[in-house]
């Protein structure tokens, strides 16, 4: 499935009332969902951009949180997010920071890839095993 045809599913969901949207072409399976927060909460993202996910199934790397702590997008308040959905990423290359117990925690990425999923919120906190984001 090509990205025209996923921005379009993603801009569907942002403009419907649907909160999940599942769609598979050929071996690839595409399943955009919106989280239910309010856009309040982040009003520097468009409604269908991280609020809403994709990640196609088959291929994706999940990266999850190791720890429980506050999860940070940039290096310092203000700064540009380390990634943002649809960068291209290299194996190694820092995606978030996790402050746990005031210990700054790197969160790398495992491998090399485009981020295609970022369901987590700057400045939330985070369990063990939740979802920050996803490579393919």
């Amino acid at each position: 499935m090509d990205l025209s045809k996923i921005k379009t599913l993603i801009d569907f969901v942002g403009q419907s009332n649907i909160t999940e949207l599942t769609v598979t072409e050929k071996d690839t399976t595409v399943r955009i969902f919106r989280n239910g927060k309010s856009d309040a909460a982040r009003p520097d993202v468009p409604a269908a951009t991280l609020a809403d996910s994709v990640a196609p199934t088959k291929t994706s790397t999940p990266i999850t949180s190791p720890i429980f702590g506050l999860l940070h997008t940039a290096s310092a308040p203000g700064e540009k997010p380390f990634v943002a959905l649809g960068d291209l990423v290299d194996v190694g290359q820092t995606l978030f920071i996790i402050e746990a117990m005031k210990v700054f925690n790197s969160i790398s990425a495992p491998r090399t890839g485009r981020i295609v999923s970022l369901p987590a919120v700057d400045g939330g906190e985070v369990e063990v095993g939740d979802l920050l984001a996803e490579i393919v």
